[in-house]
């Protein structure tokens, strides 16, 4: 049973950090493309960042040079760290998994909630 579990969301004040996790569990980890998405109430999913199985990253325009992605192998983590905060950034935060040759290999965590406000 393939599982993604996301934990480090809360509430911070603006231009505070926090780093997410997300703990994968039941695929061969180190394969997949992990991704972090995030949405905001009566907003459609919003691509955050990206991270291949190489190590290479890709990070969404409202992010860059804010946020940063990196993977554990080892430890079968993705970690996202995010760094001035935006009351903007508020939003349920999900993380995604998928295999590069096998398009049914998409999985997703179930999301863990990040609010910015002072």
């Amino acid at each position: 049973q393939v599982q993604l579990v996301e934990s480090g969301g809360g509430l911070v004040q603006p231009g505070g950090s926090l780093r997410l996790s997300c703990a994968a569990s039941g695929i061969i980890f180190r394969l997949y493309t992990v991704g972090w998405f995030r949405q905001a109430p009566g907003k459609e999913r919003e691509f955050v960042a990206t991270i291949y199985s190489g190590g290479a990253t890709n990070y969404g325009s409202s992010v860059k040079g804010r946020f940063s992605i990196s993977r554990d192998n080892a430890d079968n983590t993705v970690y996202l760290q995010m760094n001035s905060l935006k009351p903007e950034d508020t939003a349920v935060y999900y993380c995604n998994a998928n295999h590069p040759n096998y398009s049914l290999r998409n999985y997703w965590g179930q999301g863990t909630q990040v609010t910015v406000s002072s």
